[in-house]
């Protein structure tokens, strides 16, 4: 049986990122910018993809509030979803899509699932992230628990904000992914898998690197720009959605 190697959660893409993934032995990323909408993400991973790399389209919606805000990772949307709507209304849109939803980061700082979030979606959550660059070591050893306590597959990525941490965390299934199907169904259906990452002094430099670069993702500049200007593509009063969240909008 062949085996596929995906990396599933990158936020950077680009020409070298694509070099560096297929040098990197990857099959697969999943591409989840922040703040850009679907339609967007679809039409870049497609221009990058071919029959080196697959690069699967994702969305990483930022549910709640920007001071409690909660991180949801979801793979095989067909509409668009915003950032900044409730988490239950997240979840609810998720689970209407049939999209495959993963935890990334589970209780890191403030922008993320906690246990008991997860217990209570624990039947539309496919996957718990239990390895990520940007988690210290007991970061990694209690997102393992809470997977583990919660019976829930485990999954791994570089949520590589930076070109030079793609690949260094990975995700080895037993089958084969020819397409973002195959990846949605493997992840619905909990197909086994081995959680692998890179380990030395380079990697544990870039773990550094990305964990320095959580100063830009949380800084007034940045939150100032996303939330007073109300401009942001993926707001959730912005005209490409319509009205439909305008009652689960947090803001």
């Amino acid at each position: 049986m062949t085996a596929t190697v995906v990396d599933l959660h990158v936020k950077v893409l680009d020409e070298s990122v694509v070099e560096r993934a297929k040098r990197r032995g990857l099959d697969a990323i999943v591409y989840a910018p922040h703040f850009q909408r679907l339609p967007d993400v679809r039409a870049t991973a497609e221009r990058f993809s071919d029959d080196e790399l697959l690069v699967v389209p994702a969305r990483e919606v930022f549910t709640g509030s920007w001071r409690s805000r909660r991180h949801v990772l979801a793979i095989g949307l067909a509409e668009p979803v915003p950032d900044f709507i409730t988490l239950e209304a997240a979840i609810d849109e998720f689970d209407r899509q049939n999209a495959a939803v993963l935890v990334p980061h589970p209780t890191f700082l403030s922008v993320s699932l906690s246990p008991t979030q997860i217990d209570r979606y624990r039947d539309t959550i496919d996957a718990v992230e239990t390895y990520n660059p940007k988690h210290w070591p007991h970061h990694n050893r209690r997102a393992r628990r809470i997977a583990s306590e919660q019976d829930l597959p485990a999954f791994a990525s570089s949520y590589a904000h930076l070109q030079g941490t793609v690949g260094e965390a990975w995700v080895e299934f037993d089958r084969e992914i020819d397409d973002e199907t195959d990846l949605i169904d493997a992840l619905r259906d909990g197909a086994a898998r081995e959680i692998r990452h890179r380990s030395g002094f380079v990697h544990q430099g870039r773990c550094a690197q990305e964990f320095a670069h959580l100063g830009w993702e949380n800084s007034g500049k940045k939150i100032d720009r996303i939330l007073l200007s109300g401009r942001e593509a993926t707001h959730p009063h912005q005209p490409a959605y319509d009205g439909r969240f305008d009652d689960a909008s947090v803001y």
